[in-house]
């Protein structure tokens, strides 16, 4: 069984046209913080990043950023985190939360967050580990998505063998749950190849 230590959360820099989205967001932070578990998050003040780190360090979590400098200014870095680092460039950036996660999970966001969890879906699709990924389809905001994945299976460009490996997610109440059943099922590989590589 994986021990789940930190989750790193991929969402948007901003709040999205829902309110229901940031709410989410606000919610999951304090999970992980009862809970004891961290959150790792792209560094930003912004948006649903900014939520979802002020909600889990308001409750006494703990909360490391991953930023590369060139976004600094953009998403101005959360002030007050366990953990801030700044790094050179995006592919760093995703490396590092990678490797300082036990687990993944996306919240509503737009094309960032989408590169982000295909990315993660790609590896797992490919054997390349086996951490939970949980997509959190707040208020139906994955739907599109997921309808995609299905017609790329009928299409057969998901073949027999290279399923995507994922949980969905409707409530935020159901998230840790969703990523402790899939770790108590999946056993811990070498992950070399992943770090190597992104």
């Amino acid at each position: 069984m994986q021990k789940i230590k930190n989750i790193c959360v991929y969402c948007g820099s901003a709040e999205g046209d829902d309110p229901r989205y940031a709410v989410a967001a606000e919610t999951f932070g304090r999970t992980l913080a009862r809970a004891g578990i961290g959150l790792v998050f792209g560094g930003g003040s912004c948006g649903l990043m900014g939520v979802v780190a002020r909600s889990t360090l308001n409750a006494g979590g703990r909360v490391t950023g991953i930023i590369p400098g060139f976004l600094d200014e953009r998403e101005i870095a959360l002030q007050g985190m366990t953990e801030l680092i700044v790094v050179d460039d995006m592919h760093t950036r995703k490396r590092l939360m990678f490797e300082k996660s036990d687990a993944f999970v996306a919240l509503p966001g737009g094309v960032g967050t989408l590169e982000e969890l295909t990315e993660q879906l790609t590896w797992i699709q490919l054997g390349r580990h086996t951490k939970p990924l949980v997509i959190a389809d707040i208020a139906g905001f994955w739907r599109p998505l997921l309808t995609l994945f299905a017609h790329m299976h009928n299409a057969g460009f998901i073949r027999e063998g290279y399923d995507v490996r994922y949980a969905v997610a409707e409530r935020v109440e159901d998230i840790l749950p969703m990523i402790a059943s899939t770790a108590r099922r999946m056993p811990q590989i070498e992950e070399t190849a992943v770090t190597e590589r992104m």
